[in-house]
């Protein structure tokens, strides 16, 4: 059982490697320094924040119209946020918002109203990514199409040209019509070490707990258990077991609000890695 057990940490090396670099493309070690002071931006004490428009600043990375990373992912572990339901609407948030990758996946309204070529409407935006060079307290740090959409018309630009500016936020329920919650199971899985993004939450839009249940022992009768998963990175969850995990596989979810689904069988017995399932469960 040796060789399996180094699976996890490869894969969560690459996966790193993988991960958003939010700042690096726009701001250096000096420029983050002067913005933010001496001020420790990354620690997570803030709690859920559905009300009052709260002060944020923002700034943009990657391509001027994209999604933010090249690879159109990020460290949350989401695949082609170019596509619906994100549709380049990415951000990266610091460590109050990505919450060690707890926040992965949760929406907020933003907006600006300080610089001239602010629209002063509110867009809304779903943590992706990790904001590693965080310039205040709540940082959203914006692919260059949610940074654009904050402008007024003709002066999107005009506004990314700004760099840094003064946003607010607040959060509000995710809404991702005609999907369901979806399971990706990850690259590398294999009957003793399993990997699987979860995607697609409405309301919450988060994942704190995933369970997997097996449907039966390595030796025929139903399990009837649940076994709860480690968080490996992003919204990545993963089971690493001592023996050949019998498929298929129902997953149970929490979300931050405490509450539970449950996709039965949503793992079926011939699953590949790699590859996307959808469930029919969805938060209503």
């Amino acid at each position: 059982m040796g060789a399996p057990s180094s699976v996890p940490a490869v894969v969560l090396f690459l996966a790193l490697l993988a991960g958003g670099h939010c700042r690096e493309a726009q701001l250096d070690a000096g420029d983050v320094a002067a913005a933010a002071g001496t001020e420790n931006y990354n620690s997570s004490d803030v709690a859920v924040y559905w009300g009052p428009w709260q002060k944020a600043r923002a700034t943009w990375y990657g391509q001027p119209n994209g999604a933010g990373p090249d690879d159109n992912g990020g460290a949350c572990g989401f695949k082609h946020t170019n596509q619906y339901p994100f549709m380049s609407m990415g951000s990266c948030g610091n460590q109050p918002l990505f919450k060690d990758g707890k926040g992965c996946g949760s929406c907020y309204k933003i907006r600006c109203t300080k610089d001239r070529s602010c629209s002063g409407k509110a867009e809304t935006v779903i943590i992706t990514d990790m904001n590693y060079y965080p310039v205040s307290r709540f940082h959203f740090d914006l692919s260059g199409t949610a940074f654009g959409r904050l402008a007024k018309p003709g002066l999107n630009d005009k506004l990314r040209h700004s760099g840094i500016i003064d946003i607010e936020f607040t959060r509000v329920p995710c809404e991702f019509p005609g999907l369901k919650i979806g399971f990706h199971v990850e690259e590398y899985s294999n009957p003793v070490y399993f990997a699987v993004l979860v995607e697609y939450e409405d309301g919450d839009g988060d994942v704190v707990q995933v369970d997997l249940m097996e449907s039966k022992t390595a030796h025929g009768p139903p399990t009837g258990r649940w076994t709860p998963m480690r968080e490996s990175w992003g919204s990545v969850w993963r089971m690493d077991t001592n023996h050949r995990m019998q498929a298929p596989f129902s997953i149970r979810i929490r979300n931050e609000s405490g509450k539970m689904l449950v996709a039965n069988n949503v793992i079926p017995a011939n699953w590949r890695p790699n590859t996307f399932y959808r469930s029919f469960v969805q938060y209503s």
